[in-house]
């Protein structure tokens, strides 16, 4: 197949676009297309810093890539999670997101490990708090959530940014949609607008990029990203979507984007306005974050931290890498 703009080899034909690309011309479509989406979203603007999550693969790599490409204030949060219980997951991780930092001087990583913070890994708390029954998941997403909230907003970032998919956003639109989930629904966007001083403005640029897509713009790029998932994620309900969602593309070109751009103009008209509760912030009572609890936030109660005998903030540490001029 031969680029549309050149007829040069192709790299991708993406069926939903009716466009093949070579490698350069797709490099050139891809960045165009998530600085339009910045625009179309008001996702933010130049003057603003962006924070973006990475974990190492190849969604995260991309992003922060791009936004360096086009000119963004962009810097990298990785968190490192401890999870080489069964195979070195965070290690490898960790190692691909210090090697991309290194060939950017402009940008910035910030590195915060859980174990050395907090006294524990991803999966050990999470074997403490369902005595072993459980997956690490729901332990995992809490963590980063407080990590990336409370980082960006004692070091000034605006915006966080993720590096999430098409894929992931249909599957996760499909699971709530299932379960008419309205209050998940109602909050699903490319954008969340900041509710209170401590809590950043969270975007996803690649929302309406096919996985398929990131994974050909990392290659193209020469971006060294790590392939696997993380070994706790095998089975999950999300990947079961993303396998129904991929028969259904089989045979229907372009179906994930347009349930997804389709549930976006719903939701833009008010479809599920009167779904969206915003719920009264507190200040933990041991951090500070914003929390919907009266006394201590999800975070801290999980950690035990202002609890006798524990306290994790007191050992807290933030390795800085990156700049290197």
């Amino acid at each position: 197949m031969r680029c549309r703009k050149c007829n040069e080899t192709a790299v991708i034909n993406m069926r939903q676009h009716k466009l093949a690309l070579c490698g350069e011309h797709y490099v050139e479509w891809f960045v165009a297309q998530t600085d339009r989406a910045i625009e179309k979203y008001k996702m933010f603007s130049r003057d603003e810093r962006v924070l973006v999550a990475v974990s190492g693969g190849k969604d995260s790599l991309a992003l922060w890539d791009v936004l360096l490409t086009l000119g963004y204030q962009a810097d990298g949060l990785y968190i490192g999670l401890g999870i080489n219980d069964k195979a070195p997951y965070s290690d490898q991780s960790l190692e691909k997101t210090r090697a991309f930092a290194a060939q950017h001087a402009q940008a910035t990583l910030h590195i915060v490990d859980i174990a050395d913070t907090y006294g524990k890994t991803i999966p050990q708390i999470a074997m403490e708090k369902t005595r072993g029954h459980g997956k690490p998941c729901s332990a995992c997403g809490l963590t980063k959530r407080y990590v990336m909230n409370r980082l960006a907003a004692e070091k000034d970032y605006a915006v966080l940014a993720t590096g999430h998919n098409l894929d992931d956003e249909v599957a996760v639109l499909m699971q709530n949609t299932l379960r008419w989930q309205t209050g998940y629904l109602a909050r699903q966007a490319p954008v969340l607008p900041s509710t209170n001083p401590h809590l950043a403005k969270k975007v996803k640029p690649f929302c309406r990029f096919y996985e398929r897509e990131t994974a050909t713009y990392a290659l193209v790029r020469g971006i060294d990203y790590i392939y696997e998932e993380c070994p706790h994620a095998v089975g999950n309900l999300t990947n079961f979507y993303k396998t129904l969602l991929n028969q259904l593309e089989g045979q229907s070109p372009g179906a994930k984007l347009s349930f997804y751009l389709e549930f976006l103009r719903a939701r833009g008209e008010g479809a599920f306005e009167q779904f969206n509760r915003v719920d009264q912030l507190h200040e933990c009572e041991v951090c500070g974050q914003p929390t919907t609890s009266p006394g201590r936030c999800a975070f801290c109660r999980m950690w035990e931290i202002g609890q006798e005998g524990e306290s994790g903030r007191a050992g807290e540490r933030e390795t800085v890498v990156g700049r290197l001029q």
